[in-house]
């Protein structure tokens, strides 16, 4: 007798499968959801001091990196075939189609950079594992709980051999561009 399981089973989707959802509007176009490890996940929700960090990100980025990089907000990186979340904010390598003929892959990104209001626990596990599988050489957590940003540096297996805290006394450089310092207090400041 075949007996029928009575743990639901997960769907999983590949990021082919995750564009036609979209496209066909399975996926509402407002929705912030991203797809990692197969399984389609539901973002939290952006609150004020979380946007304005991201603003504070990008406007310090921008200017300094035009021409050598390209500075993306909440856009999607291809990791896998079944994994392309949606950081808040990525350094790439400058391409001068700036990416119109697909989503930057792992090589093609500098620095990936979460700001973590309620799911510091899911950027500092589930996304740090899927991040240094994928080789990305440096991710940033800014846990706004703690005040603090977590740098992770050297992706070995499915973690970082460098993993730094630091207050918003600090101030630091990301490893692909040392010669721009950012003041964590600036960034911080509510």
């Amino acid at each position: 007798m075949i007996r029928a399981s009575t743990t639901p089973a997960r769907l999983h989707f590949s990021r082919a499968d995750y564009h036609r959802m979209a496209e066909t509007g399975i996926i509402p176009p407002d929705a912030r959801v991203e797809l990692l490890d197969g399984e389609i996940i539901h973002m939290s929700p952006i609150g004020p001091r979380h946007g304005a960090i991201v603003d504070r990100l990008s406007a310090f980025f921008t200017p300094r990196v035009a021409g050598r990089a390209i500075c993306r907000v909440q856009g999607s990186i291809a990791l896998t075939e079944t994994t392309e979340p949606q950081p808040d904010l990525v350094l790439l390598k400058h391409r001068d189609d700036f990416y119109a003929s697909g989503h930057p892959a792992p090589h093609d990104v500098l620095l990936v950079i979460e700001v973590a209001e309620t799911s510091i626990e899911h950027d500092r596990v589930n996304k740090l594992r899927l991040y240094a599988q994928a080789g990305i050489p440096e991710y940033w957590v800014f846990d706004l709980a703690r005040n603090v940003l977590i740098v992770h540096r050297n992706p070995t297996g499915q973690t970082y051999a460098s993993v730094q805290e630091h207050d918003r006394s600090a101030r630091i450089s990301p490893q692909a561009f040392p010669d721009h310092v950012i003041d964590l207090n600036e960034i911080l400041s509510s």
